[in-house]
């Protein structure tokens, strides 16, 4: 699945992919260092007539900003796609698990039935009888809406600590 998904991704998928891949590097990181010392000791060495950026650089500031903004903007996408392909590994899992589940309880049933059949007390287990029981799917679903916070209680708990700073 994963090699599938790799292999359709569009050429522009594929360049922000490598973009963001060389981005997060140590050497690009060393090689905008070098760069930018070159550029500056260049500007503060040369002879007058010579500098072609003259403090305060400010060609260097708009390449380096532009660069920025080119270089977000190829991680976020980065980000979107590879996100994409979470969700959808995530909703393979779901099924999977789901499947699981249901197998799950066939298996504990005839297990019930065979240790009924040979009148072990075990057959009769409270716990077990519970296990057996099939998992409402909807039930769980509405469980979890019901337990887990929510994205405005997030933001809720960020406004109280953020509150008591100001």
């Amino acid at each position: 699945m994963e090699q599938n998904a790799l292999a359709q991704r569009p050429l522009s998928a594929r360049v922000s992919d490598a973009v963001a891949s060389h981005a997060g590097k140590m050497w690009f990181a060393v090689a905008h260092a070098v760069w930018f010392a070159v550029w500056i000791l260049a500007n503060l060495l040369l002879p007058k007539p010579d500098l072609f950026d003259p403090f305060p650089f400010s060609l260097l500031t708009m390449i380096v900003s532009l660069e920025s903004i080119f270089l977000s903007l190829f991680i976020l996408m980065s980000q979107n796609r590879s996100g994409l392909q979470a969700d959808r590994r995530n909703q393979l899992d779901l099924q999977i698990n789901l499947l699981a589940e249901d197998e799950n309880t066939k298996m504990i049933q005839m297990l019930q039935a065979l240790c009924r059949h040979h009148r072990l007390a075990i057959g009769d287990d409270k716990e077990i009888h519970e296990l057996a029981e099939r998992t409402e799917v909807s039930e769980v679903l509405a469980d979890l809406r019901t337990n887990l916070p929510t994205e405005d209680d997030a933001d809720y708990d960020q406004d109280d600590r953020g509150g008591q700073d100001s």
